[in-house]
Protein backbone atom coordinates (compact mmCIF):
# COMPACT_ATOMS: atom_id res chain seq x y z
CA UNK A 1 0.00 0.00 0.00
CA UNK A 2 1.44 3.27 -0.72
CA UNK A 3 1.37 5.69 1.66
CA UNK A 4 1.37 9.46 1.31
CA UNK A 5 1.81 11.29 4.86
CA UNK A 6 -0.39 14.71 4.94
CA UNK A 7 2.41 17.45 5.01
CA UNK A 8 3.88 16.22 2.13
CA UNK A 9 3.25 17.46 -1.39
CA UNK A 10 3.00 15.41 -4.29
CA UNK A 11 1.69 16.32 -7.51
CA UNK A 12 -1.24 14.79 -9.53
CA UNK A 13 0.96 14.34 -12.54
CA UNK A 14 3.37 12.35 -10.54
CA UNK A 15 3.21 8.63 -11.46
CA UNK A 16 4.12 6.36 -8.05
CA UNK A 17 3.99 2.50 -8.40
CA UNK A 18 2.78 0.38 -5.59
CA UNK A 19 3.94 0.50 -1.85
CA UNK A 20 5.65 3.99 -1.91
CA UNK A 21 5.95 6.11 1.34
CA UNK A 22 6.56 9.57 0.78
CA UNK A 23 7.55 11.21 4.17
CA UNK A 24 6.43 14.12 5.94
CA UNK A 25 7.16 17.22 4.43
CA UNK A 26 8.55 16.17 1.40
CA UNK A 27 7.49 17.55 -2.64
CA UNK A 28 7.32 15.65 -5.29
CA UNK A 29 6.98 17.70 -8.66
CA UNK A 30 4.86 16.89 -11.80
CA UNK A 31 7.52 14.43 -13.87
CA UNK A 32 8.36 12.35 -11.49
CA UNK A 33 7.97 8.77 -12.01
CA UNK A 34 8.52 6.47 -8.86
CA UNK A 35 8.62 2.99 -8.89
CA UNK A 36 8.02 0.09 -6.64
CA UNK A 37 8.82 -0.08 -2.72
CA UNK A 38 10.56 3.25 -2.98
CA UNK A 39 10.75 4.96 0.08
CA UNK A 40 10.88 8.62 0.51
CA UNK A 41 11.93 10.11 3.87
CA UNK A 42 11.21 13.60 5.14
CA UNK A 43 11.66 17.00 3.58
CA UNK A 44 13.43 15.65 0.29
CA UNK A 45 12.74 17.50 -2.83
CA UNK A 46 12.10 15.75 -5.96
CA UNK A 47 11.72 18.37 -9.14
CA UNK A 48 11.95 17.91 -12.91
CA UNK A 49 11.65 15.23 -15.38
CA UNK A 50 13.11 12.37 -12.29
CA UNK A 51 12.56 8.41 -12.44
CA UNK A 52 13.55 6.20 -9.71
CA UNK A 53 13.63 2.64 -9.89
CA UNK A 54 12.23 -0.06 -7.65
CA UNK A 55 13.58 -0.72 -3.70
CA UNK A 56 15.32 2.60 -3.71
CA UNK A 57 15.42 4.89 -0.53
CA UNK A 58 15.87 8.54 -0.80
CA UNK A 59 17.10 9.64 2.86
CA UNK A 60 15.59 13.30 4.35
CA UNK A 61 16.66 16.47 3.32
CA UNK A 62 17.81 15.25 -0.19
CA UNK A 63 16.92 17.10 -3.22
CA UNK A 64 16.92 15.23 -6.41
CA UNK A 65 16.62 16.36 -9.88
CA UNK A 66 17.46 19.68 -9.61
CA UNK A 67 18.78 22.57 -11.90
CA UNK A 68 22.17 21.85 -13.00
CA UNK A 69 24.77 24.20 -11.58
CA UNK A 70 25.81 25.61 -14.81
CA UNK A 71 25.50 29.17 -15.85
CA UNK A 72 24.57 27.49 -19.65
CA UNK A 73 21.11 26.04 -18.67
CA UNK A 74 18.41 27.53 -19.95
CA UNK A 75 15.51 25.72 -18.34
CA UNK A 76 15.82 23.04 -20.82
CA UNK A 77 13.92 19.59 -20.99
CA UNK A 78 16.45 17.27 -19.58
CA UNK A 79 15.98 14.93 -17.36
CA UNK A 80 17.82 12.48 -14.19
CA UNK A 81 17.26 8.51 -14.40
CA UNK A 82 17.98 6.64 -11.30
CA UNK A 83 17.91 2.29 -10.79
CA UNK A 84 16.33 0.26 -8.88
CA UNK A 85 17.86 -0.93 -5.19
CA UNK A 86 19.56 2.35 -4.49
CA UNK A 87 20.59 3.80 -1.08
CA UNK A 88 20.51 7.37 -1.28
CA UNK A 89 21.02 9.17 2.02
CA UNK A 90 20.45 12.24 3.58
CA UNK A 91 21.35 15.57 2.28
CA UNK A 92 22.30 14.26 -1.37
CA UNK A 93 21.66 16.50 -4.38
CA UNK A 94 21.87 15.30 -7.53
CA UNK A 95 21.13 17.72 -10.55
CA UNK A 96 19.51 16.23 -14.26
CA UNK A 97 21.47 16.53 -17.26
CA UNK A 98 22.45 19.67 -19.24
CA UNK A 99 21.91 19.96 -23.16
CA UNK A 100 25.70 19.93 -23.65
CA UNK A 101 25.76 16.20 -22.28
CA UNK A 102 23.08 14.00 -23.58
CA UNK A 103 20.37 15.74 -21.67
CA UNK A 104 20.70 12.87 -19.10
CA UNK A 105 22.19 12.31 -15.59
CA UNK A 106 22.16 8.47 -14.65
CA UNK A 107 22.85 6.40 -11.33
CA UNK A 108 22.53 2.86 -12.32
CA UNK A 109 21.59 -0.19 -9.93
CA UNK A 110 22.25 -1.38 -6.00
CA UNK A 111 24.35 2.05 -5.28
CA UNK A 112 25.40 3.38 -2.16
CA UNK A 113 25.29 7.37 -1.97
CA UNK A 114 26.25 8.09 1.67
CA UNK A 115 25.36 11.59 3.26
CA UNK A 116 26.21 15.16 1.55
CA UNK A 117 27.51 14.09 -1.67
CA UNK A 118 26.95 15.91 -4.85
CA UNK A 119 26.44 14.18 -8.29
CA UNK A 120 26.53 17.36 -10.77
CA UNK A 121 24.78 17.48 -14.29
CA UNK A 122 25.08 14.50 -16.61
CA UNK A 123 27.34 12.53 -14.51
CA UNK A 124 27.06 8.78 -15.32
CA UNK A 125 27.61 6.21 -12.37
CA UNK A 126 27.03 2.35 -13.03
CA UNK A 127 26.28 0.22 -10.47
CA UNK A 128 27.24 -1.55 -7.26
CA UNK A 129 29.25 1.74 -6.56
CA UNK A 130 29.77 3.13 -2.90
CA UNK A 131 30.58 6.92 -2.60
CA UNK A 132 31.28 7.69 0.76
CA UNK A 133 30.18 11.60 2.95
CA UNK A 134 30.48 14.86 0.85
CA UNK A 135 32.11 12.70 -2.48
CA UNK A 136 31.84 15.72 -5.05
CA UNK A 137 31.12 14.84 -8.59
CA UNK A 138 31.54 17.88 -11.56
CA UNK A 139 29.34 17.23 -14.54
CA UNK A 140 30.13 14.84 -17.41
CA UNK A 141 31.85 12.22 -14.41
CA UNK A 142 31.22 8.73 -15.12
CA UNK A 143 31.91 5.69 -12.79
CA UNK A 144 31.87 2.49 -13.86
CA UNK A 145 31.06 -0.96 -11.80
CA UNK A 146 32.18 -1.72 -8.39
CA UNK A 147 34.65 1.63 -7.80
CA UNK A 148 34.69 2.84 -4.09
CA UNK A 149 35.10 7.13 -4.08
CA UNK A 150 36.26 8.01 -0.37
CA UNK A 151 34.90 10.60 2.05
CA UNK A 152 35.54 14.26 0.94
CA UNK A 153 36.89 13.23 -2.58
CA UNK A 154 36.18 16.08 -5.54
CA UNK A 155 36.41 14.78 -8.97
CA UNK A 156 37.34 17.11 -12.10
CA UNK A 157 34.61 17.18 -14.98
CA UNK A 158 34.66 14.84 -17.85
CA UNK A 159 37.14 12.19 -15.54
CA UNK A 160 36.28 8.99 -15.62
CA UNK A 161 36.98 6.60 -12.88
CA UNK A 162 37.02 2.71 -13.99
CA UNK A 163 36.23 -0.56 -12.54
CA UNK A 164 37.18 -1.73 -9.39
CA UNK A 165 38.82 1.56 -8.21
CA UNK A 166 39.08 2.91 -4.56
CA UNK A 167 39.73 6.74 -4.84
CA UNK A 168 41.45 7.49 -0.74
CA UNK A 169 39.34 10.02 1.03
CA UNK A 170 40.11 13.46 0.60
CA UNK A 171 41.76 13.01 -2.45
CA UNK A 172 41.33 15.41 -5.77
CA UNK A 173 40.94 13.23 -9.12
CA UNK A 174 41.55 15.50 -12.56
CA UNK A 175 42.59 12.63 -15.17
CA UNK A 176 40.88 9.36 -15.71
CA UNK A 177 41.82 6.32 -13.45
CA UNK A 178 41.64 3.63 -15.15
CA UNK A 179 40.14 -0.17 -13.38
CA UNK A 180 41.73 -2.17 -10.62
CA UNK A 181 43.69 0.89 -9.02
CA UNK A 182 44.28 2.41 -5.53
CA UNK A 183 44.76 5.94 -5.87
CA UNK A 184 45.17 9.24 -3.66
CA UNK A 185 46.46 12.55 -3.08
CA UNK A 186 45.73 16.40 -4.52
CA UNK A 187 46.13 15.73 -7.21
CA UNK A 188 45.71 11.78 -7.50
CA UNK A 189 48.10 9.43 -7.84
CA UNK A 190 48.78 5.55 -8.32
CA UNK A 191 49.66 3.81 -5.12
CA UNK A 192 49.25 -0.30 -6.53
CA UNK A 193 46.13 -2.02 -7.07
CA UNK A 194 42.67 -1.93 -5.25
CA UNK A 195 43.59 -5.69 -3.77
CA UNK A 196 41.12 -5.33 -0.84
CA UNK A 197 38.50 -4.47 -3.49
CA UNK A 198 39.30 -7.28 -5.87
CA UNK A 199 39.27 -10.09 -3.17
CA UNK A 200 35.98 -8.50 -1.95
CA UNK A 201 34.43 -8.95 -5.62
CA UNK A 202 36.00 -12.70 -6.59
CA UNK A 203 39.43 -12.53 -7.98
CA UNK A 204 41.55 -14.70 -6.46
CA UNK A 205 45.30 -15.11 -5.90
CA UNK A 206 45.97 -15.83 -9.73
CA UNK A 207 44.27 -13.08 -11.28
CA UNK A 208 45.17 -10.29 -8.71
CA UNK A 209 48.51 -11.33 -9.74
CA UNK A 210 48.14 -10.91 -13.30
CA UNK A 211 46.75 -7.42 -12.90
CA UNK A 212 50.16 -6.58 -10.75
CA UNK A 213 52.09 -7.28 -13.63
CA UNK A 214 50.11 -5.34 -15.62
CA UNK A 215 50.30 -2.52 -12.89
CA UNK A 216 53.83 -2.19 -13.28
CA UNK A 217 54.11 -2.57 -16.92
CA UNK A 218 52.62 0.72 -17.50
CA UNK A 219 53.66 2.22 -14.48
CA UNK A 220 57.11 0.91 -13.57
CA UNK A 221 59.00 -0.61 -16.47
CA UNK A 222 59.47 2.71 -18.02
CA UNK A 223 58.20 1.90 -21.47
CA UNK A 224 56.31 4.19 -23.37
CA UNK A 225 52.51 4.25 -23.07
CA UNK A 226 52.06 2.23 -26.23
CA UNK A 227 54.92 -0.25 -25.78
CA UNK A 228 53.53 -1.09 -22.30
CA UNK A 229 49.70 -1.68 -23.82
CA UNK A 230 51.60 -3.99 -26.31
CA UNK A 231 53.32 -5.85 -24.04
CA UNK A 232 50.05 -6.66 -21.53
CA UNK A 233 47.77 -7.75 -25.00
CA UNK A 234 50.92 -10.47 -25.88
CA UNK A 235 51.65 -10.98 -22.37
CA UNK A 236 49.17 -10.91 -20.40
CA UNK A 237 45.58 -10.60 -22.00
CA UNK A 238 45.25 -14.48 -23.32
CA UNK A 239 46.04 -15.74 -19.88
CA UNK A 240 43.18 -13.10 -18.49
CA UNK A 241 40.78 -11.44 -20.61
CA UNK A 242 39.74 -9.33 -18.50
CA UNK A 243 42.30 -7.25 -18.82
CA UNK A 244 40.86 -5.94 -21.74
CA UNK A 245 38.57 -3.53 -19.36
CA UNK A 246 42.44 -2.42 -18.10
CA UNK A 247 43.81 -1.84 -21.45
CA UNK A 248 40.62 -0.79 -23.26
CA UNK A 249 39.76 1.97 -20.67
CA UNK A 250 43.76 3.86 -21.25
CA UNK A 251 43.37 3.35 -24.62
CA UNK A 252 40.31 5.11 -24.80
CA UNK A 253 41.20 7.70 -22.40
CA UNK A 254 41.00 11.39 -23.61
CA UNK A 255 41.93 13.30 -20.56
CA UNK A 256 45.22 11.30 -19.62
CA UNK A 257 45.42 8.64 -16.50
CA UNK A 258 46.48 8.88 -13.30
CA UNK A 259 50.86 9.01 -13.16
Amino acid sequence: MTIIEPSATVSKKAQLDEDVYIGPFTVIGDNVRIGRRVRIGRSVIIENRVSIGENSYIGHFSSIGVRPQDIKYKGEDTELVIGKNNQIREYVNISIGSVDGNGKTVIGDNNLIMSYSHIAHDCILHNNIILANLATLAGHVEIRDYAVIGGMVGIHQFVKIGEYVMVGGGSMVSQDVPPFLLVEGNRAKPFGINIKGLKRNGFDSAKISLIKKAYRIIYQEGLLLRDALSKIDSELLPLMPELGIFTGFIRSSSRGIVR
